[in-house]
């Protein structure tokens, strides 16, 4: 039985996730839920009371898997800039990645106070982590730095994800340059 019911929770996550990317958080219903994954509607309350709650779960399943990936690319750099080169790279490389098109629709959202809170406890997981290599490079302010390079990111994320006239190559490479460019002062 607990077997099962992880199963159709998983399911549940992975109907939400398509949901949020193919058409933000408007899609994210509990009829659609049903719908994608064939329960009742009812049974979706049994599993989730309320959107906000799949947010909040999807925000604690999901986002640690995209920020390992951020960690790992940043952890095969050779050096402090080459680590902020390899942040603002891989968060923008992930932009296609279901995982990462549901959280940026989850953060354009209006949620209640504790998804917020668990989305912006993950965003401080990610400036935490360039934060030593704006230090190793002596940054004076590095979580000050850290903040606003995830600006440039998140800046970025949004043009590609916005679908703009740039190719999504010469956003990354413009942002790149701009959070290079700044972090060195």
């Amino acid at each position: 039985m607990a077997e099962h019911r992880s199963m159709q929770r998983a399911a549940l996550l992975d109907a939400a996730r398509s949901l949020l990317s193919e058409g933000g958080t408007e899609a994210l219903t509990f009829p659609a839920l049903a719908e994608r994954t064939g329960l009742a509607r009812s049974s979706v309350y049994e599993y989730f009371r309320s959107r906000a709650a799949v947010v909040e779960e999807l925000c604690e399943v999901d986002f640690p898997v995209w920020a390992a990936e951020v960690a790992a690319a940043m952890g095969a750099a050779d050096g402090a800039e080459a680590k902020v080169e390899a942040y603002v790279r891989r968060q923008l490389a992930l932009v296609g990645d279901r995982r990462h098109r549901a959280v940026v629709a989850i953060s354009a959202s209006e949620l209640d106070a504790g998804a917020r809170e668990k989305i912006r406890a993950a965003h401080g997981g990610l400036v935490a982590m360039i934060g030593e290599a704006l230090e190793e490079m002596g940054h004076s302010e590095p979580r000050l730095a850290a903040m606003l390079l995830q600006g440039v990111v998140d800046a970025a994320v949004r043009r590609i994800e916005l679908g703009a006239a740039e190719d999504p190559a010469a956003i990354a490479e413009a942002a790149v340059a701009m959070a290079l460019r700044g972090v060195r002062g």
